[in-house]
């Protein structure tokens, strides 16, 4: 039986199908990117009045607009690692779940680091485009090995970590700045702050998230405070770095060169022209956002991220959810092999509404067998488990009624 729909957009792996059908969910794709008012149009002609799912990437933005003009929307799938182009805020007053993919693309993007330090080090882009034009650049002048040098890694997170394993076997020393302490692995080692990384690092790469701390931490002061001829590669979030900063400091020959994964501006499609304030320096790389753009990244997040959503709209599993309370219960074993439901309650944080829904339930003579309850600063959720049939009428008028309540934002039944 289907539970729900859902639409893939932004080409998103074919995993994700195989594994939304596992769970009983139809999956409609749209590969491209939508604006607003497409995407809004997309989910209202979706046919049927059951849940409904949307799968993106980084291009689609899934805006305050879209969550609140689509009531059927319980879900949003990003296959990717960032949720920035969603707006967390709205999808949890409406109710609506966020999934994203933390961890299947984190050896994508940490093996590109890898190979853009020893590209920029050797200055491979330089060598090869004098060879396209017919050159023969055969001198070891400015090439060096990245043994022995220091790696500073901003942003100590799972693609961090990675990458300072990667870095030591390549022989690199590491260190790393972080907003909170972080068991190192390896010999890496936490600097004292942002600058202490910043002043002591031959390589510095960044692997911060999109957040309003963030954006231009890298500008003037920051690339001043770099060692000279040291390299800057960003494959985290475009806003990051001042690009026009950036672009001086190259300019005067500071640094020695820089490698880019991500920009402020990004094109919508491959067939838009894509323009950056670093394009026609040799010693900088250029690439159109492919950190975790590999046949097996993108597999995993499909499966990832699909798995997640399925097991959501199973039993409200929400382990993985970026924007509501995380909450996990098996069926009870006093309800195995007979017919049973989960009443599934999202609701406002305040007090009494357990008490409430209890209330409801006792006036409605049914029997709770398993329940559990989560919170998370302004949104609950709640699970309980029941000896009815979803189709039961006692059910459907009880899930009615939860729902009702001044408190509640969302509420359905599952079957167990």
């Amino acid at each position: 039986m289907l539970r729900a729909d859902a639409v893939l957009l932004e080409k998103v792996h074919a995993s994700a199908d195989d594994e939304l059908a596992r769970h009983g969910v139809a999956a409609h794709r749209i590969d491209k990117g939508l604006t607003e008012s497409e995407l809004i149009a997309a989910l209202a002609a979706v046919p049927g009045t059951g849940p409904l799912v949307v799968g993106i990437r980084s291009k689609t933005q899934v805006t305050r607009a879209v969550i609140e003009a689509t009531p059927r929307l319980v879900a949003i799938g990003a296959f990717c690692i960032g949720t920035d182009q969603i707006d967390l805020a709205c999808a949890r007053a409406c109710g609506v779940a966020v999934f994203n993919a933390p961890f299947s693309s984190t050896r994508s993007v940490a093996e590109l680091v890898m190979a853009e330090l020893v590209t920029l080090s050797r200055q491979i882009v330089a060598r090869s485009n004098a060879a396209h034009q017919g050159k023969w650049a055969k001198n070891a002048q400015g090439s060096r090995e990245i043994r022995g040098k220091t790696l500073g890694i901003i942003g100590y997170g799972h693609i961090g970590s990675q990458l300072s394993v990667l870095a030591e076997a390549f022989g690199m020393q590491v260190i790393f700045h972080d907003i909170v302490a972080k068991l190192s692995l390896g010999n890496a080692r936490q600097a004292a702050s942002l600058h202490d990384v910043l002043s002591r690092s031959d390589f510095v790469s960044l692997h911060v998230p999109d957040t309003e701390f963030t954006r231009g931490m890298i500008g003037k002061t920051e690339l001043a405070a770099m060692k000279s001829d040291s390299y800057l590669v960003n494959a985290s979030r475009g806003r990051v770095v001042d690009l026009d900063a950036l672009r001086q400091s190259l300019d005067a020959g500071h640094l020695a060169g820089a490698a880019l994964d991500v920009y402020p501006q990004e094109p919508a499609s491959e067939s838009d022209r894509f323009e950056c304030a670093l394009q026609g320096l040799d010693n900088v790389i250029l690439t159109p956002h492919i950190g975790g753009s590999t046949l097996e990244a993108q597999a995993n997040i499909g499966l990832e991220v699909a798995g997640a959503v399925g097991r959501y709209l199973e039993l409200g599993r929400t382990v993985g959810c970026v924007n509501l309370p995380q909450l996990d219960m098996p069926p009870p074993p006093s309800l195995r092999g007979k017919p049973a439901c989960r009443l599934i309650n999202i609701h406002r944080n305040v007090p009494g509404v357990l008490s409430r829904i209890n209330r409801v339930i006792a006036e409605s003579n049914v029997n709770i067998a398993g329940q559990a309850l989560a919170t998370l600063e302004d949104v609950g959720l709640l699970f309980v488990d029941m000896p009815l049939a979803p189709a039961d009428s006692a059910a459907d008028e009880l899930c009615r009624a939860v729902a009702a309540l001044d408190t509640s934002v969302r509420t359905r039944l599952v079957a167990l």
